[in-house]
């Protein structure tokens, strides 16, 4: 087996802001949508819709807490609804928002059979609903489903008197708004006089295309995320959150690669804010752990594997996954970071050990299809059992499900490994900038090796990913700008015979 040895990647940024000069400009951009949601409101401007768009780990849930209590605040806003795709975003945002606001204020609606499975923490801050008859009148803040909101939207006109603008809502608060689809967004858009989007632009769409029925359609699209309908609108006003606090420094040029049309990134995290604290380790698995622990991301393609049960379900590649990780914690390490108060200042440091995580998710181990995952869930098994690491250590997903979740450590097969067409680079575009965007330490992407064959040899398709007129050349341009960002490097397996 040969040494593993890696490129040296982008370095981070000569002109990048850290700590509270980077965590200011968040603040400035929500300042500045707070601002146009008072206009709005006021009728001092004819906008209809406010945007935040947002990287991973911007904050956004933050940002939109902030802009939900100041326009209770004002003058023309008595109640706001706020929505999301799916059970997990809206409930721990309904708690954090019951703990500003007073239980009294907020409203959970849910269904009964999600209303038993609720945490006590949710109901001490909220008021819960299953049913409509629950909703308090006089209530501030209602929190559901889009799904919810949609299907029950009559109900709530009939139990809720409507607000000075004529409206079910003055202000209806979209989280994780492009993730939301049009069709589910459009018979939400007139129940109130204002709707603010807050999300990720760079997250999973909310039906790949392969599966949308409207695919190539130049006009209008239900399936696309409903945002993308109105950006271009004049009644649309948009700004970026232009600083991420869950990467290290030396990831944000991969960040900048995603969000590449942008005009500024920049992250809280300094140099030398986190780190990974190793004891020494011998052989190719010590030089990958040594260069994970650099906090640049890092890619290993394997070549001289046995074959693949598919492209996505490769028990070759994860085995030597599971050998690199059974040394690595059998040896030991520690985490070591920097705490930031809310306005991104360093205010101590904190140690975490392998030993003993408390409650962190120090390895989160991605994969693209169930079977995958089923396959690496039996080697976290394993691992757990070995190294008497408790539950929640070492978890597995698929990327699909891991979205908005955080880890220390992310391990992932990089989902162009074993591809043969440059066209699948438009479905795993999207998984890959979750993967890439969860890790607060360290981020190791594994492949077979030709990621570079691919794109220097697959042929390009009329059309691109929505079936937009062209050559599609952007999955070969975008991956190599992406791929520059990583420290890369080549372990090649001896076989027997």
């Amino acid at each position: 087996m040969t040494e593993c040895s890696f490129s040296t990647p982008l370095g981070v940024p000569e002109d990048a802001r850290h700590h509270g000069e980077a965590a200011a400009t968040n603040v400035e951009a929500t300042t500045a949508a707070i601002a146009a949601l008072a206009d709005a409101l006021s009728g001092a401007s004819n906008f209809e819709r406010i945007l935040l768009r947002a990287a991973a780990g911007a904050g956004k849930s933050y940002a939109l807490k902030r802009m939900v209590d100041q326009a209770l605040a004002g003058l023309h806003c008595q109640r706001v609804g706020v929505v999301a795709f799916t059970n997990k975003q809206i409930i721990p945002l309904a708690e954090d928002l019951g703990t500003v606001l007073g239980r009294d204020s907020v409203c959970l609606r849910v269904s009964r059979d999600v209303s038993p499975n609720l945490p006590d923490s949710v109901r001490s801050a909220v008021t819960v609903a299953d049913a409509d008859a629950d909703v308090p009148a006089d209530t501030e803040v209602l929190i559901s489903t889009a799904f919810m909101l949609g299907l029950r939207g009559y109900a709530f006109r009939q139990r809720l008197s409507s607000t000075s603008h004529g409206r079910l809502f003055d202000v209806l608060f979209v989280d994780e708004a492009w993730q939301l689809a049009q069709h589910l967004y459009r018979p939400l858009a007139s129940m109130a006089r204002v709707t603010v989007g807050v999300g990720d632009v760079g997250q999973l769409p909310p039906l790949e295309p392969g599966q949308n029925p409207w695919r190539g359609d130049p006009g209008y699209n239900p399936f696309r995320a409903w945002p993308t309908a109105y950006e271009p609108d004049r009644r649309t006003w948009s700004v970026e959150l232009p600083a991420v606090w869950r990467p290290t420094a030396p990831q944000l040029p991969l960040w900048r690669a995603f969000y590449s049309d942008w005009a500024s990134l920049d992250c809280v995290a300094a140099p030398g804010d986190r780190a990974m604290d190793l004891e020494p380790l011998d052989d190719h698995v010590g030089a990958i752990w040594k260069q994970v622990a650099t906090g640049e991301p890092t890619l290993v393609e394997v070549d001289g594997l046995a074959d693949p049960d598919a492209p996505d379900v490769d028990p070759p590649l994860l085995a030597e996954v599971e050998h690199w990780l059974e040394v690595l914690f059998s040896t030991g390490f520690e985490l070591h970071e920097k705490e930031y108060d809310d306005v991104g200042l360093p205010i101590g440091d904190r140690v975490i050990s392998s030993a003993d995580p408390k409650g962190r998710t120090l390895v989160s181990i991605l994969a693209t299809r169930n079977q995958a995952v089923d396959d690496a869930q039996e080697m976290a098994e394993r691992l757990t059992a070995a190294q008497s690491l408790p539950d929640g250590a070492i978890v597995v997903s698929t990327v699909d499900s891991w979205q908005g979740q955080t880890n220390a450590l992310t391990i992932a097969i990089h989902p162009l490994s074993g591809a043969s067409r440059l066209d699948d680079f438009n479905s795993a575009f999207g998984r890959l900038a979750v993967v890439c965007t969860r890790a607060t330490h360290g981020l190791l992407l594994v492949s077979r090796s030709g990621l570079d064959d691919l794109m220097a040899t697959a042929p390009a398709r009329p059309g691109t990913p929505l079936g937009e007129p062209g050559t599609r050349q952007l999955p070969r341009q975008t991956h190599e700008r992406i791929l520059r960002t990583f420290a890369r490097g080549t372990l090649v397996i001896e076989r027997a015979g």
